[in-house]
Formats: structure tokens, sequence, C-alpha cells
């Protein structure tokens, strides 16, 4: 639309081409994004399409662009926000360099911006990182003294899971005791957090305690709060109460929603109950739910793990065709998968086995040097020849290690 918009001659604001420049990125990529900002017009090359481009930078991890864009951003005072030294912080925490943080909080004090509730709940984070829980309770302190920022619901949900990945469950329920004090007694995040948390705490009590005040808040309980806390209950070992959740759920659900019976199935996985696990795929099935690369998943790992390597194979032939119905990204199997399924028929001297996989995996473009290398083996230890494996490898550009390579000599001749 914006597109259509520029060529028909429309004067965008500069609020539309920052906007414009982050789909730009999100759909042509980052140097197309750069190229856009470049030939926008001086006056648009404000604090909102330099935020723009700095965004996108985080996004795509470049940590340097990042660093070197906000720098000049600081030079023509265009960073005069917490917002962006927010973006910085939050690329800092998602490629694990948290120790960089502070950094980032004093160079805001320095050049008087003030930090936001995020400020402090990324702060906090950082500092947890890496170990140190009494800074944690000093940046908390901080913000109770800051006049200007208060301590939300969030701020208290981010300490509440500091506290309980360090061990300290009693000061995480403290901490969730205060969240409960600081929440609308609306907003659905907050429940789900609280849930979530008591249930990282291991206190079941208050896992259900706090559930049955979400019903009551939110009389038509969507599809992720039962997930959530189905999630939770399993986690915990209550797989009775699971059931009965999802019982409750699949009586009144409006759409069924298979990561619902998911959560189940892995559950009985797991237990080793194969056939429960198969009647609720089934049982979703029937109702409109078709099994997805996730259910596949959970029955391969299965599988796998009683080695059933036929079955395996299916699984991920199931998966794949379910992938390819869905507009989200391509499923493939993981790289441990993949080795464990090619070792078992290399053990196996099993060459039609390793040959039908390994046309499976082909169709998703996820043959590497590792499958090849290790059909050449199977080849090799079955005392079977495959004359046109050196064809195969030329034509698919790959290039095996030496010890293939060896064996290639034997697996080619006629």
């Amino acid at each position: 639309l914006l597109e259509t918009a520029t060529r028909r001659g429309m004067n965008l604001t500069v609020s539309d081409q920052a906007i414009h420049l982050d789909l730009i990125s999100k759909t042509k990529g980052i140097v197309a994004a750069e190229k856009y900002f470049m030939d926008l017009p001086e006056p648009s090359k404000n604090h909102l399409s330099y935020g723009a481009l700095l965004n996108c930078y985080c996004k795509e991890k470049m940590t340097e662009n990042a660093e070197a864009l906000l720098e000049k951003m600081k030079e023509l005072n265009f960073a005069s926000s917490p917002m962006e030294y927010n973006s910085l912080m939050t690329l800092y925490s998602e490629t694990g360099k948290p120790e960089k943080i502070p950094a980032v909080i004093q160079d805001m004090k320095a050049n008087e911006v003030m930090p936001d509730v995020f400020s402090y709940n990324v702060w906090m984070r950082s500092l947890a990182a890496v170990g140190d829980i009494p800074g944690v309770e000093r940046v908390l302190d901080e913000m109770k003294r800051d006049g200007r920022v208060g301590a939300d619901w969030t701020t208290y949900s981010n300490l509440a899971s500091i506290y309980v990945d360090a061990g300290m469950n009693d000061k995480a329920e403290k901490a969730l005791k205060e969240l409960e004090n600081r929440m609308d007694l609306h907003c659905l995040p907050a429940f789900q957090y609280l849930i979530t948390l008591y249930g990282r705490t291991g206190n079941l009590v208050e896992v259900y305690r706090v559930w049955r005040s979400l019903k009551l808040a939110f009389p038509k309980t969507v599809n992720l709060s039962y997930l959530n806390m189905i999630q939770v209950l399993v986690k915990l070992g209550d797989i009775s109460g699971a059931e009965n959740c999802f019982k409750e759920w699949e009586a009144g659900c409006s759409t069924y929603d298979i990561r619902l019976p998911n959560v189940l199935i892995g559950a009985y996985a797991k237990a080793n109950r194969l056939r429960k696990a198969e009647a609720m795929r089934e049982r979703a099935r029937k109702r409109g739910a078709a099994p997805n690369t996730k259910t596949w998943e959970i029955f391969a790992d299965y599988y796998l793990r009683t080695k059933q390597i036929d079955e395996v194979v299916k699984c991920i032939e199931n998966a794949i065709s379910a992938s390819r119905k869905s507009v989200k990204v391509k499923w493939l199997p993981t790289k441990e998968t993949v080795e464990a399924v090619m070792t078992y028929f290399e053990e196996q001297k099993d060459v039609d086995g390793a040959e039908n996989f390994f046309e499976i995996l082909k169709k998703v473009e996820c043959v590497d040097s590792a499958v090849y290398e290790s059909l050449i083996r199977t080849y090799f230890v079955a005392g079977k020849n495959s004359p046109a494996m050196r064809r195969r490898l030329k034509m698919e550009n790959i290039e095996v290690a030496p010890e293939a390579e060896k064996l290639l000599d034997t697996v080619c001749s006629q």
C-alpha cells in the first residue's frame, strides 16, 4: 500500500516513511532498507527514520552497524528517548552480551535520558545473566526511588523469573505476590505469567488458585490460556489434572487447536504410553485438527528412543507433508535425528533403507556431506556397489571427507 501510494505521488509523512523502511527490511532485506533510507530527502532523515533503521539493524543482529548508528544519532541529538537505547540493549541480550548492558544504562544517564520500565527490566536480566542477584535487587531499589518510573507487574514477573532461575523460590513467590498486587485484573498476560511462574516454583496449589481467578476474570477462556495451563500441569507431573483441563477445554472450544492435544501426546509418549498418544492424535483428527509437524516430531522422538527406525522415517515423511500444507517456515528434521537414522541403516547394512531415507531428505533439500558420507559407508559395509556415486556427488556439488573419499574407489567399482 505504501509503495502504491508513493508511485501515485502521494506525500508520505516521516512516520509513514519510517514504517515503510521497517516493512522493506522485513520483506526485501536490510540492504534494500538501507538504500531506501539513503534515498530519503534530508528533511525526512530525522529521529523516526533513524530509529527505524536502528531497529532493523538490531533485529538483524548487526551489532557494529547498530552501535555506529546510535553514535551518529547521539551526534544529531536524535537519541533523546529510551527507545533507541532499549533496542541496543535487547540486541546485546539476544546475542549473549549481557555484560555490555550496564554501560548502555550509564550512557543513557550521562546523556540525560532516563530509563523506562523496559530499560530497568533489561538491566535486571543482564545482571542476572552474570549471576549478580544483589545487583538485580539494587536496580529494583533504584527503580522504586525513581519518582518517574514505577515498577509494574512486568517488573515483578521479570524478578520472579530471575529468582526461579537462581533457585530462590521463596523470593520468587514474594515477587509473584507483588505481581498480583500490581496487575490489572483484566490483564490476561499477567495471569498467564503467574501460572507459568508458580509452575516453575513447583507450587501446584497456587497454579490452580490463579487458574480459577483467570476463569472468573475471563469467562470465555481462550485456547492460549488452556494451552498454558495444560503445559504447566504436565511439567509438574499432574497428568490427570491436565487431562481434566483438556476435557473442559474440548467441551467448550470454538476452534480445535492441535497444540493442546500435542501437549498430552507429548506427555503420553514420554511415559511410553503409545496407545494413549495415538488415541489422542486420532481424537484430534476426528475433531478437524490434523496432526502438524510437532505431532509427528513427538512420535518420531518416541520411535527413535525405542529403536523403531522404520516408524521414525514414516513420521518424518508425515511431518514434511504437514509442513507443505502450512504457510509457516519449512520443517526439517534435526541433524541429530538424521544422523541417528542414517547410522542405524549403516549398522544394519541396509542400503535400500538408507537410499529411501536419502530420497526423502533430498525432497526438502536436507542432504549434506554428512548424509552422503553415511550413505557411502552403508554401501561399503554392505559390500554393494554404486558406480554413479561420484557423479551424484558432483551434481550436488558435495565434497566428502578424505575417509569417505577412500571408500569411493571400492563403492564405485563396477
